[in-house]
């Protein structure tokens, strides 16, 4: 077996990566051909490729986003090779500003979490605000938008201005999807 990586996983995530007795861990090693060795000690998770390296980075990418704040259900998409995972650093965007960035933090959420929702309506992607990332699943399409959006926020653009740019790109990223189902270039 391979070793393909190493995941530095905060402890608050350990139990969600394990599952109820094993089962999410089972099924990423099912879904991934990998092996998973979990150090609890150091909070950290060590992929080992079986026969599929495509499907051991999907594997890999599964278990950052459950590290990353995602439930088992969302990041068990990514085992479906239309959909990926992007996480963008918030401290490169307040040169490590503990208070901004958890102002930044705020804005990306919004009141009650409005923001983020609306962001994950208008792309259909799901988005994650965890420590000092933004993390999101999407669709190769979609998750270009949803990424400008966040983007926008962490740049300090209004959040008018955001849903104008959301709002008004919808249809071509409708657009964008149905044309690819159909295997239009």
């Amino acid at each position: 077996m391979l070793e393909i990586g190493n995941i530095k996983v905060p402890f608050a995530r350990m139990g969600v990566i394990i599952g109820k007795e094993g089962t999410v861990k089972a099924r990423i090693e099912e879904e991934g051909k990998v092996r998973l060795d979990i150090d609890s000690e150091n909070a950290t998770v060590t992929i080992f490729q079986k026969n599929d390296p495509l499907k051991a980075l999907m594997a890999m990418n599964a278990v950052q986003a459950i590290a990353r704040g995602f439930n088992p259900e969302k990041a068990m998409l990514l085992f479906d090779d239309s959909v990926q995972l992007i996480v963008i650093s918030i401290k490169e965007f307040v040169n490590k500003d503990a208070k901004r960035i958890k102002e930044i933090r705020g804005r990306l959420i919004g009141k009650e979490g409005h923001t983020r929702e609306i962001i994950e309506e208008l792309t259909g992607t799901y988005i994650s605000i965890s420590g000092n990332t933004v993390s999101i699943i999407g669709d190769f399409i979609s998750i270009q938008y949803a990424r400008e959006a966040v983007n926008m926020i962490l740049q300090g653009r209004k959040h008018k201005t955001v849903y104008s740019y959301l709002e008004k790109n919808v249809g071509e990223l409708k657009f964008r999807k149905m044309e690819e189902s159909f295997g239009g270039s």
